[in-house]
């Protein structure tokens, strides 16, 4: 079904190639998953199945590319996109009209269809992907979850052989994730071919044929899902990888806490558009110099949360006390800094060290060096922001974070498109801030919250249902969050 001969790509203007003599052949009905560590050549190559290489990334293609037959370097991108659908990882990028009809019937509309099957597909789609209460929504009213279901059934929708997921969990929570889960199980069992490039390993273990390890470029190994399962965590981690089960978490001492405390106050917040309360918090305690991880479903106000501590939205009169003084929203928009889920929004300069310079008043030149080696941009210094991978623009921003000086750091998804390297430096980055600063990760990802977290808040429906300390107690309460997949909407409810 795809075919890929002697392929290599080097991006325009970029510093070295992308992918180096790639040869591939994927059959009709197998699901592949590629893996490798960030830059590898993970989302290069789904740009080369797709069809978005050569025709809207800019560079330098060389091989034969083929997907059902169509000789996809020479074909047009309409042509290749009634075979090959693509699920991005934030799929926000994807979205073309305001309201969920509108986009499921998107792809239709563009293929030429008559209205009268447009609409059978279009409630066809939804129905399949369990998402017919979505129908006639804003997509600006959809959590992260909904928004990941609506890109799926509008893919889906098209009715392409191929499918193409690039980190189609980086901002999904564990439920959101296991009904993406019965998605792929869905297209396998119709005979698709399904392609994702993806870091977090352990939900995909049932459901993939293959897997394909790249190292700068290359394909290194070729393997079966039953090989790939047989390696240990050891393995696994000096290939840059992540756990293929969440009980071979690792275990750790929790950091103590100081004995002082953060308190927050009448943290309550309305969207003019929606009458119930999107945040209603009337006081919480959590540890001062701690690292906090803000955990819930894809919905439950985390990202509200996250603006209402930093001050960033004007609506929220909440207060932040310590040490007998309370702080307001204005004193709490100086002291605080945070780092966004599509850190796009928030990079702005020609090069990274300007980048890293920007938010801080003053850093020396040993702090500088220090954070760009630990989360290895040494070599992208000089590099635009923009120019940079996914996993390489996210340390971009946790480093600009780390080096801003804040009393309050913020960090929404700070791994999302992290390999397991990258997101094991970042974790010992923020562990060591413990202490020093406060910090806030509201986060899904549960490989990153035991390696540096010494506090929890569970929020769902804009109220804290939890808070404790990862100590024994703790750690079995963070295991039942995240395992216990059979818990459908129980706190939603």
């Amino acid at each position: 079904m795809i075919e890929l001969n002697h392929i290599s790509f080097q991006y325009l203007n970029a510093g070295s190639g992308s992918l180096k003599d790639i040869s591939l052949r994927v059959n009709r009905g197998e699901c592949v998953l590629l893996c490798g560590q960030s830059g590898c050549g993970k989302t290069t190559l789904t740009r080369i199945v797709n069809g978005l290489i050569p025709h809207y990334y800019e560079g330098e293609l060389s091989g034969q590319v083929s997907v059902g037959g169509l000789d996809v370097k020479n074909a047009e991108l309409y042509e290749t996109a009634r075979l090959a659908g693509s699920v991005f990882q934030n799929p926000r990028s994807q979205f073309f009209c305001v309201d969920t009809v509108g986009e499921i019937a998107f792809g239709c509309e563009n293929l030429g269809l008559p209205p009268e099957e447009i609409d059978r597909r279009v409630e066809s789609a939804a129905r399949e992907m369990n998402a017919t209460e979505l129908l006639g929504r804003s997509i600006f009213h959809l959590s992260g979850g909904e928004k990941q279901k609506i890109a799926c059934a509008s893919v889906s929708a098209m009715e392409p052989e191929v499918f193409v997921l690039d980190e189609p969990t980086s901002n999904l929570d564990i439920e959101a994730i296991e009904d993406l889960k019965e998605t792929l199980r869905m297209w396998k069992a119709q005979g698709k071919t399904i392609l994702i490039a993806e870091h977090r390993l352990y939900w995909l273990r049932e459901l993939c044929d293959r897997v394909i390890y790249l190292r700068e470029g290359k394909i290194e190994r070729d393997i079966s899902m039953a090989e790939f399962c047989s390696y240990t965590t050891e393995m696994l981690a000096e290939l840059g990888l992540r756990t293929l089960s969440l009980a071979d978490l690792p275990r750790r001492e929790a950091v103590p806490a100081s004995g002082e405390f953060l308190t927050l106050r009448n943290y309550r917040y309305n969207y003019r558009s929606n009458s119930s309360c999107a945040l209603d918090i009337p006081e919480a305690a959590v540890p001062k110099g701690g690292v906090i991880a803000v955990i819930g479903h894809n919905g439950a106000g985390k990202s509200t949360f996250s603006r209402c501590l930093c001050g960033l939205v004007k609506g929220c009169k909440g207060v932040c006390c310590s040490g007998g003084e309370t702080d307001s929203r204005r004193r709490r928009l100086k002291k605080s800094y945070m780092v966004m889920q599509d850190v796009n929004h928030q990079l702005f300069c020609e090069s990274v060290e300007e980048e890293l310079r920007l938010g801080a008043d003053e850093v020396c030149g040993a702090e500088l060096e220090q954070v760009l080696d630990a989360l290895e941009l040494t070599s992208f210094r000089d590099r635009h922001p923009m120019s940079l991978s996914g996993g390489q623009k996210q340390r971009v921003a946790i480093a600009s974070a780390l080096l801003a000086g804040k009393e309050l750091l913020v960090f929404d998804e700070p791994t999302s498109g992290l390999d397991f390297r990258h997101m094991e430096q970042t974790a010992r980055l923020l562990e060591s801030v413990s202490g020093k600063q406060t910090v806030f990760i509201i986060t899904h990802d549960p490989e990153l919250i035991v390696r540096c977290c010494n506090f929890v808040i569970h929020l769902e429906n804009g109220h804290i249902i939890e808070q404790y300390a990862l100590d024994g107690d703790g750690r079995r309460k963070l295991n039942h969050f995240f395992e216990y997949r059979e818990r459908k909407r129980q706190y939603l409810h």
